[in-house]
Parts: structure tokens; C-alpha cells; sequence
């Protein structure tokens, strides 16, 4: 497998390189997607969380989320 890259471009003359990425750049840029997926998990948790309240919320109410959404307005 080859090593991810980046592309660097020299703004005055237009030259394009493309650079292998140092150990400490994939290491890096891992950690960076593994802190993402862990953020997007409770982050979705938190959605799933809420969600349930709500509906038990409107449920001890006995009304309907439209009807919540009409004494709101």
C-alpha cells in the first residue's frame, strides 16, 4: 500500500509537488478520524437521547408533536 499524500503548491510560480506525509502527519491525521468517529457516536447518542425524551415528554402530556409545535408558535 502506498503512502497518503499532499500536494503542495508554490503560490508565485504555480508548481505543484505532491509529498508523501510524514509518520507524524498519519499518525495524526488518524488520530484526527478516530476523535471524528467518537464525536459523531455521541453526538448521534445524544440525538437518540433526545428523541426519547421527547416522545416520552409528549406522551406524559397526552399530545401530539404537532400539537406541541402549535402551542410553541
Amino acid at each position: 500500500m502506498s503512502k497518503p499524500t499532499r500536494i503542495e503548491v508554490d503560490c508565485s510560480t504555480g508548481v505543484q509537488r505532491v509529498v508523501d506525509l510524514t509518520d507524524a502527519e498519519i499518525a495524526q491525521r488518524e488520530a484526527d478520524a478516530a476523535a471524528a468517529a467518537t464525536a459523531k457516536a455521541e453526538e448521534d447518542a445524544k440525538a437518540a437521547e433526545d428523541a426519547v425524551a421527547k416522545d416520552a415528554l409528549l406522551t406524559k402530556l397526552g399530545i401530539t408533536a404537532d400539537e406541541a409545535k402549535l402551542l410553541l408558535a
